[in-house]
């Protein structure tokens, strides 16, 4: 091919050399970019098979694996080569003698990258690694670009992210990553299902954004002529699904907030929510204390796991907090202290909280939380009866209305689960999204809208029920002891470069 036909990204002298070898192999007769390969085994399986072989004894059976090659050490008329696919690396041998002259050709067209299909029969080296004694190879398919970094990791964490096929290729601790967040995600589903939960789909769009406190992302529908909004949360169709008689339901999906970037934020995000008619939040704690253990299991960890070096206790019961008691233990601090405004003035000044006279105490009251109290809340903790005020979805409690039964569970300073017995009563509910609409009018963005379709579902009523949401990002953050939310989610939000 000529260079002034190629692509700008491949105008590099290593790439334009391994276009070179493309339209060699093509000369050759063979497809650079292959088709389907039947292949009988992986890394992992020729390991487990064939472990007992002696050494110079090549097997009975032959094999054909395939993977992308890491290493080439050549020898005049012989080379060794090194594999990876999924399931891990093994070695191939190759011969002149045995592939032949123009096969044997043809395998020196092979680059760093490359897919390629060997068959052959196992022997283990002096060395005692097992190794494909190759009869023969295919192209599968040609890298037209070297391996970053020599198979060690990408060091530049824009890269990472933005490439992410790159550092899937070459760190071995981020594709298990995201190969223990599949089965951990799949660990969720058992046990759901396991006790007569069903999974549903709700929409991904809507002309109303609720069920969350929380900025939506706004679109157009051409078609409708109106605007829609990216669901912030999946609660309010789960919950018109108990109202139609599915008494155990649970949705694991996108998320999207038009919020900040951190290493707990990205706009989009993942996360379960379950919903269990007669339920209460109560039983949603032991729910959560299941699906944490259920992972733990997953990673082969026992009671304890390391996360960014503090070791954290998994082992149930969680510990319980009332926030009230939380409050006043790590700050000398009660709700009533808060709910008087010449005192939560107070307050708010010792902890550089923007609050005025008239302002909501809900924010407050979180803000204040959120200072005092999560840099203590290391091990899972269970924090309970929030204020109405920031718990407009909740249902309040028979001995203080001004509290709800409600539950955020913590570990290592973050939030991972939001659990409610779940308010049902249609009058009650529309006065809270009343005085949440109120907070719309006065600015805050954040504020719950007024869902008149799911006020009258409720109107037919539906049963009591304990309702959770669980940030699967955050969780599987913990248990792959990773730093940052990107380092979880494959393809992140990332700030458009030109």
């Amino acid at each position: 091919m000529e260079k002034e036909l190629l692509p700008e990204s491949l105008q590099g002298e290593q790439e334009l050399e391994r276009v070179k070898n493309m339209e060699a192999v093509k000369e050759t007769g063979a497809d650079p970019y292959g088709q389907q390969y039947n292949r009988t085994d992986t890394a992992s399986s020729v390991r487990g098979k064939f472990a007992d072989i002696e050494e110079g004894v090549e097997s009975e059976e032959s094999v054909s694996v395939a993977g992308r090659i890491t290493a080439i050490r050549s020898h005049g008329k012989t080379s060794f080569m090194t594999f990876a696919d999924v399931t891990g690396t093994l070695q191939v041998y190759l011969r002149k003698d045995v592939l032949g002259e123009e096969k044997f050709a043809q395998m020196k067209l092979i680059d760093l990258g490359d897919i390629i299909g060997f068959t052959g029969k196992i022997f283990k080296t002096k060395t005692g690694e097992l190794t494909v004694f190759a009869k023969g190879f295919e192209f599968l398919s040609k890298s037209l670009h070297p391996m970053p970094e020599k198979w060690h990791g990408l060091k530049d964490v824009e890269v990472k992210y933005r490439r992410r096929y790159l550092d899937l290729i070459t760190d071995e601790k981020s594709r298990n990553t995201f190969i223990l967040r599949s089965k951990i995600i799949a660990s969720m589903r058992n046990l759901l299902n396991s006790k007569g939960f069903f999974e549903m789909e709700t929409p991904c769009m809507s002309s109303l954004a609720g069920g969350a406190a929380a900025r939506p992302f706004i679109t157009h529908h051409n078609a409708l002529d109106i605007d829609m909004y990216l669901r912030i949360a999946t609660e309010l169709h789960l919950k018109r699904c108990l109202v139609g008689g599915l008494e155990k339901v649970y949705e694991i999906g996108r998320l999207f907030r038009n919020e900040g970037l951190d290493t707990r934020h990205n706009p989009e995000f993942t996360t379960i929510e379950l919903y269990e008619a007669y339920s209460d939040y109560k039983g949603m704690m032991d729910l959560a204390e299941e699906i944490f253990r259920d992972a733990a299991n997953v990673v082969g960890a026992g009671d304890t796991i390391m996360y960014q070096g503090q070791e954290i206790s998994i082992k149930a019961p969680f510990a319980r907090l009332t926030m009230d008691e939380a409050l006043q233990k790590w700050g000398n601090i009660s709700i009533a202290d808060l709910r008087n405004e010449e005192k939560a003035l107070e307050i708010a000044k010792q902890y550089k909280i923007a609050y005025k006279k008239g302002d909501p105490i809900g924010h407050l009251i979180d803000k204040v939380f959120e200072a005092v109290a999560e840099p203590h809340l290391v091990n899972p903790t269970f924090i309970t009866d929030y204020p109405i005020e920031i718990s407009p979805l909740a249902k309040k409690q028979k001995e203080d209305p001004t509290l709800t039964y409600r539950f955020e569970l913590f570990i290592c300073n973050m939030e991972f689960a939001n659990a409610f017995s779940e308010l049902n009563d249609p009058i009650d509910q529309r006065e809270r999204f009343m005085a949440q609409a109120k907070l719309k009018a006065c600015g805050d963005e954040e504020a719950h809208v007024l869902d008149e379709d799911f006020l009258l579902a409720l109107e037919y009523g539906m049963p009591p029920a304990g309702g959770m949401g669980i940030g699967i990002d955050r969780m599987i953050m913990l248990f792959t002891d990773s730093a940052s939310i990107r380092d979880v989610i494959l393809f992140p939000t990332m700030k458009v470069i030109d």
